[in-house]
């Protein structure tokens, strides 16, 4: 079920409905209705696929009751790789069986080696890379104790279900919201109204945004040797700007939807393409991600602690574990690699400290130096982009060596005027809008009809400029 499909339209105001008739006082009924509606929700693509969240579910739950009742190292210490076993396990027998095998007998052909080995016709659960991290971070939380283990298991499946993040997240902490299923909710109109502003703003980002960018990035990585290299360059930037908008522009509507509910998830994006270095960037992009490997894997590797041959690897280790999470080609890690290099410099030099200040902080625009950089770190970027959109290795090389040739100063090609435009408009509006949560939290400071105004020409152009529905890029990792 897709949020921009008329199925979620019906189903996400009878559910609205039923759970605000229940009342905020009746939690257990709510946290049923959640659950219930969640794997309506998931199974509208393949009701089979319930069963390998409901079995999570059971093992992470009862995992983490029995991590609360043993104090003894060596079993906690098994409990949790059983965990980490059964949880990794289904995802890498799902997303990465196929890889494996096919990398093993290019190798063995390599060698001048047959291996007789066959692949399985296996689908792709949607969002198992998303709700497999977030059950993990229950059972972690709970063996460092930064967590009590939950005896509410309606509760703990409503979380791990819950269907306005299921699928393409923000990847939720059990520390941040499996506490939420256990307190009262009351409706709040202000905090409605403030979630509906921003599935507006996320609706805007996919339907006119990211689908129309799709169009013509597809056109032109698809038959990228008939183009000419400022068309490629051209091609890579409506990539990037679909990737943005379709999986920011989904991180935007499940946090407006849960705010509905009465529920409050982890910001996912900080306007990336404002950032002045690449450790700028990852600390705006996907950010519920790069604080799990953060959290999770790099600090237990040693983080930054050691010295600078440690912090070396672990900033490889986890760009290339990254770019692996993503998909099962090598395409990812490379793009993975890629950032991790992108990444050295800033370790050479320790420039790689967190910068919690704005681009043009206190300025209405920024300085010559920080729109430099700002376009060096979205080139820089770009560049990588290729490789995760492209079909393969080779598909990422050959576009990239077409790109970068004297014909880069040609006539660009495909020059869609009406998108860029849309395009150029919602960088301003991101840009005016930076200081918030998303572009448009901010608006209130316009008067009232000016500001329906806007929400108005966002619904036109909604209408007016629908690209050609696809299908959220991140539902295949």
């Amino acid at each position: 079920m897709l949020f921009n499909s008329i199925d979620f339209f019906l189903f996400l105001p009878i559910v609205f409905g039923l759970y605000w008739l229940i009342g905020g006082k009746r939690i257990k009924t709510q946290n049923l209705l959640i659950a219930i509606a969640s794997y309506v929700f998931y199974g509208w693509w393949d009701w089979k696929f319930l069963s390998l969240i409901l079995f999570s579910s059971i093992v992470d739950y009862s995992i983490g009751l029995w991590l609360g009742k043993t104090k003894k190292i060596s079993t906690r210490k098994l409990l949790l790789w059983i965990s980490i076993c059964v949880n990794l396990g289904f995802l890498g027998f799902f997303k990465y069986y196929n890889f494996f095998i096919d990398s093993l007998i290019d190798s063995f052909t390599f060698f001048g080696k047959e291996l007789n080995l066959s692949t399985l016709n296996i689908i792709l659960p949607v969002g198992i890379s998303f709700y497999t991290f977030q059950t993990l971070s229950y059972t972690i939380d709970v063996y460092n104790k930064k967590l009590q283990p939950t005896k509410d298991f309606i509760g703990f499946m409503a979380f791990v279900s819950f269907f306005p993040q299921l699928v393409a997240g923000p990847i939720e902490r059990a520390t941040n919201l499996l506490p939420q299923f256990s307190k009262k909710r009351s409706f709040d109109y202000a905090n409605a109204v403030d979630g509906l502003r921003q599935v507006l703003w996320g609706l805007f980002k996919k339907i006119v945004v990211a689908d129309n960018c799709a169009k013509y990035a597809n056109i032109i990585f698809n038959n990228h040797t008939e183009y000419n290299g400022s068309t490629l360059l051209l091609g890579a930037f409506f990539f990037a700007f679909q990737i943005y908008g379709d999986f920011s522009g989904y991180s935007d509507i499940a946090i407006g939807i849960s705010r509905l509910f009465g529920f409050n998830l982890k910001r996912n994006f900080a306007f990336p393409y404002f950032s002045r270095d690449i450790a700028e960037f990852w600390r705006r992009w996907h950010i519920s991600l790069s604080t799990w490997f953060r959290d999770y894997l790099y600090i237990p590797l040693g983080g930054s602690r050691g010295g600078l041959k440690m912090k070396i690897r672990n900033t490889f280790i986890i760009f290339i574990v990254s770019g692996f999470w993503h998909g099962a080609n090598w395409t990812f890690i490379i793009w993975g690699a890629l950032n991790a290099l992108y990444f050295l410099p800033l370790l050479l030099t320790n420039k790689n400290r967190v910068n919690t200040d704005l681009v043009a902080q206190d300025n209405f625009l920024p300085s010559i130096k920080e729109v430099g950089q700002m376009a060096l770190t979205f080139f820089i970027t770009l560049i990588a982009w290729v490789f995760f959109r492209a079909d393969n290795v080779l598909h990422a090389l050959s576009y990239l060596q077409n790109m970068f040739t004297a014909s880069l100063i040609y006539k660009i090609e495909i020059f869609p005027s009406t998108i860029l435009l849309l395009v150029l408009f919602f960088i301003i509006t991101e840009w005016l809008g930076r200081r918030g949560e998303y572009a448009i939290e901010k608006i209130d400071f316009m008067k009232r009809p000016i500001r329906w105004i806007f929400y108005i020409l966002l619904i036109v152009l909604m209408f007016s400029f629908t690209g050609e529905e696809q299908q959220f890029i991140y539902f295949q990792f």
